[in-house]
């Protein structure tokens, strides 16, 4: 983090020593065939590339060519047990800045072409092998006419083959074009890091929210208009005052992040049980096997404040340990000794389909 983070590239040999890949590529291929998963396929000939979007069918499958495609699956996390394991290994890196751990299934000359990512990705690769090469030039112009944002004048400076439990860490803003040696999988971890002009556009969301000013406009005894298209200085000068009158504090922008950084993503969705524990059943079962977060919840704090999937908790103190190391950890072993706060605030995350019983 202090040498590399957001700084320089890394390559380390055998960073995950004995890695298996989370999903086969049998089974990369039928999660592309989900519509409950986003998925592309990248396609080159020659100096043509082509972009389709998912859900695939088998039969498509069968129609491509031996070389030069590539099947892309995103948030394979929220899918596969193993694959949001792998977050574990990352787990020094604030979980509020998680964006997904993305697979890329390729045939031999598979790659999605030379780029440049506005995120932070680690790329561990799986089965086979890929050739890596990466640019730190500041030309980032892109081909014209492609649905595909691949860079014009691509010019690598440095190169790598990574085999089976090597990864490579690329900070925002380094090209990079992989191309595969052999059929290989390799997993992209990324970490995103939310533009200022996003985060301006949400925060005003979240002030309107918010009890707004009661007052109204009023012009009473103004003069009869002489230019009826112009807008009135003393409306401007009200609108002025409406809006310098607009105030927050530091506990608002703290609540602020925490909605938004722990908001899912838009094509999650959370279904409510049917027949679900009770309160004592639940509580009995998660002390035999532990408690876990579902793996599309996002739950994070901030000192006292919590937040889960978008909305703040109100979090009694007496839950409030327990509940930040689940945070951290995502799953609990046996929690016996969980306060009856916690419980009760579990088991309602439970029946909306946030955890369960692990």
């Amino acid at each position: 983090m202090r040498r590399h983070w957001q700084r320089e590239p890394l390559l380390v040999r055998g960073a995950l020593r004995g890695f298996r890949d989370p999903l086969s590529p049998r089974e990369v291929l039928a999660l592309a065939r989900s519509p409950h998963a986003m998925s592309r396929l990248v396609r080159r000939r020659g100096a043509s590339w082509s972009l389709e979007h998912g859900p695939f069918t088998a039969a498509r499958f069968k129609q491509l060519p031996r070389r030069g495609w590539t099947v892309l699956v995103q948030d394979t996390n929220h899918f596969s047990p193993r694959a949001e394991r792998l977050l574990a290994a990352f787990d020094f890196i604030p979980h509020a800045r998680i964006d997904d751990v993305m697979v890329s299934y390729a045939v031999p000359g598979g790659g999605v072409g030379p780029h440049v990512d506005s995120y932070d990705v680690f790329l561990v690769q799986g089965r086979g092998r890929r050739r890596w090469q990466i640019s730190r030039q500041s030309d980032a112009a892109f081909v014209p006419g492609l649905d595909l944002r691949i860079l014009a004048r691509f010019m690598p400076e440095r190169e790598f083959i990574l085999e089976a439990g090597d990864m490579l860490y690329l900070p925002p803003g380094v090209a990079h074009c992989g191309v595969a040696e052999s059929e290989c999988l390799t997993w992209s971890i990324g970490f995103r890091a939310p533009g200022d002009d996003e985060l301006v556009a949400a925060f005003l969301d979240f002030l309107r929210d918010r009890p707004g000013p009661a007052g109204r406009y009023a012009d009473a005894g103004a003069p009869p208009a002489s230019h009826p298209g112009e807008v009135p200085t003393r409306l401007l000068r009200h609108i002025e005052r409406t809006v310098d009158a607009i105030t927050w504090t530091a506990a608002d922008v703290r609540a602020f992040a925490g909605v938004h950084l722990s908001e899912p993503k838009p094509q999650v969705s959370f279904t409510p049980r049917g027949r679900a524990l009770g309160l004592a059943a639940f509580r009995k079962r998660c002390r035999t096997r532990g408690i876990a977060l579902d793996p599309r919840t996002r739950l994070l704090y901030s000192g006292s404040m919590f937040f889960l999937n978008g909305e703040r908790l109100d979090v009694p103190a007496s839950a409030r340990a327990r509940l930040r190391r689940l945070a951290d950890e995502r799953r609990l072993n046996a929690p016996a000794a969980a306060s009856a706060a916690f419980w009760r605030l579990a088991h309602a995350a439970y029946l909306r389909g946030t955890m369960a019983p692990a």
